[in-house]
């Protein structure tokens, strides 16, 4: 099917707004030793948190964070590695397991904010667009659709087009697209915000913002 493409905004942002939860603030409060979280103001919840976390060293809070978001997935030694490099290099950027860079990033950006930069400043990017059937035909698309029609809007020296050159431009299975895309938004169908770090998506990263691309069946592999 044809589509037409637009790419209207692309904004590049610090953190993204509504990610941690009201429940999420009071929970890691608890852990960070303030009980009195459930009781707060929630307008209040995030300097608390921010002021809970500053009492600690910034490793110890990244584990005690790491730990509340990855409770089944990393083991004690992994996450007091984790918690050191964070401090020296973006790993929400380098993880090789993709679908854990979101909230890597995430966890970052809190900590980063709680101590005024002393974890690298990992950024995330906010595409606003649109796809339109040529056929007028409309229906949601996936994280794996949106990446395929994106392509012909990208830098060749894009991330995502280097390291999945067959997946973007090829009918065959693009699993990772949905660990790529964090968010991805629609009230009609039609026009779409998703969400994902500046490593994939970035400004320079977009050539064309018009441009038409087709969205074939996807072969499934035997």
């Amino acid at each position: 099917m044809n589509y037409q493409i637009a790419i209207k905004n692309i904004d590049t942002v610090n953190e993204v707004e509504g990610y941690w939860s009201d429940g999420d603030l009071i929970q890691l409060l608890e852990k960070f030793n303030y009980p009195d979280g459930a009781t707060a103001e929630k307008a209040s919840l995030p300097e608390l948190l921010e002021m809970a976390i500053s009492d600690y060293e910034p490793n110890e809070a990244a584990e005690i964070v790491l730990k509340y978001k990855f409770p089944d997935r990393l083991s004690d030694g992994q996450i007091e590695q984790i918690s050191h490099n964070m401090l020296i290099d973006k790993v929400c950027e380098e993880y090789p397991e993709i679908d854990m860079q979101g909230t890597l990033f995430h966890t970052n950006q809190l900590l980063f904010k709680a101590y005024n930069g002393k974890f690298p400043n990992a950024k995330a990017s906010v595409v606003y667009f649109s796809m339109e059937p040529a056929d007028g035909g409309v229906q949601k698309l996936t994280a794996e659709n949106v990446l395929k029609l994106l392509n012909n809007g990208l830098s060749d020296r894009n991330l995502i087009k280097r390291l999945f050159e067959n997946q973007m431009s090829q009918n065959i299975p693009f699993p990772e697209a949905k660990d790529i895309i964090w968010e991805l938004k629609t009230e009609d169908d039609v026009n779409y915000i998703l969400v994902t770090s500046e490593n994939w998506i970035n400004k320079e990263d977009i050539t064309e913002y018009e441009f038409e691309s087709v969205l074939e069946d996807i072969e499934e592999e035997v």
